[in-house]
């Protein structure tokens, strides 16, 4: 008996060894909720909201591989964050938000039986013929939304010039004094002939545009400003963020203003970076998205 106790003794002992193995790794890898990701980051990030270029409790970061490019927005924003949610847990809501940038030329929500899709057209900064504009599908993900945390994502797999997998995430959490802390990513994976497409554009009509990353020291009055795809994507993200924020600076007012101060309102978010993101003056925006949001409103 005690013979074949022994003969049996390795494998027993292999097996208890994986189990405490398997325990070792399960205590050394505790999974951290997003709510508690975010408020430590939010503590990390203290300093730098306090005292920035923006002028405004606001971080904004980049990154950039062989085929991806990411955009990340860390900021306070002056709103509870049940409002945030209210407001953008909605997908119709998002079409509101995605209208005031400069390339979108229409959204739609669209529910379905495999939940809602957002049909975003997108073109140049001009006025635009739907016919000649770009569809992107964004489906968007039911949002989760808690007393203390808040996250909605927005996935397409297809885009224009090369570009695929744009992913758009937005999460939350509650700060004192009816604040919110907000994180914004926005992403997208570009192929060669999008690469080629980009820099065309950035080496002719775009050769001056940079982003917000300094790169070097300030020379005379001008910063030293990332350029590239990764300033490209940098000013993107920062539009998309000012388009959440003068979105929920509205949802409080008559329906009937609420677009006209949502317009007014990113224009002037927008124009206090004349650097990176002026395009064209007030006149013409305001004209342009007049004009795109009645369209929408007939075109289904």
């Amino acid at each position: 008996m005690n013979q074949r106790l022994r003969s049996r003794s390795p494998g027993w002992l292999i097996c208890l060894l994986l189990i405490c193995l398997a325990d070792v790794t399960c205590a050394a890898a505790p999974k951290t909720d997003p709510a508690t990701a975010l408020r430590e980051r939010y503590a990390s990030l203290e300093q730098q909201l306090r005292s920035n270029q923006f002028g405004q409790p606001l971080a904004l970061e980049s990154t950039e591989t062989s085929d991806r490019v990411q955009g990340d927005i860390h900021a306070i924003v002056n709103y509870p964050l049940g409002m945030v949610g209210a407001g953008l847990g909605n997908p119709d809501h998002w079409c509101d938000v995605m209208l005031l940038h400069l390339n979108t030329k229409y959204c739609h929500a669209v529910a379905g039986l495999s939940g809602t899709t957002l049909k975003v057209n997108v073109g140049t900064k001009k006025p635009e013929e739907l016919a000649d504009s770009k569809r992107i599908e964004f489906k968007f993900n039911a949002a989760v939304s808690t007393p203390d945390y808040f996250e909605v994502v927005l996935d397409a797999k297809e885009g224009p010039l090369g570009t695929s997998d744009y992913h758009i995430r937005l999460e939350a959490v509650a700060l004192p004094q009816a604040k919110t802390f907000l994180h914004l990513t926005y992403s997208y994976t570009i192929n060669l002939v999008g690469r080629v497409a980009v820099m065309t554009y950035l080496g002719t009509i775009g050769r001056n545009k940079v982003g917000f990353t300094s790169v070097g020291p300030q020379v005379g009055a001008q910063a030293d400003y990332i350029g590239g795809v990764r300033g490209l994507v940098e000013r993107n993200t920062m539009r998309y963020y000012l388009a959440i924020t003068s979105f929920l600076g509205a949802i409080d007012l008559a329906p009937e203003t609420r677009l006209e101060h949502r317009l007014q309102n990113w224009f002037t978010a927008v124009e206090r970076y004349p650097r990176q993101l002026h395009e064209m003056d007030r006149k013409e925006y305001l004209e342009m998205k007049r004009a795109e949001h009645l369209r929408q409103q007939t075109d289904r």
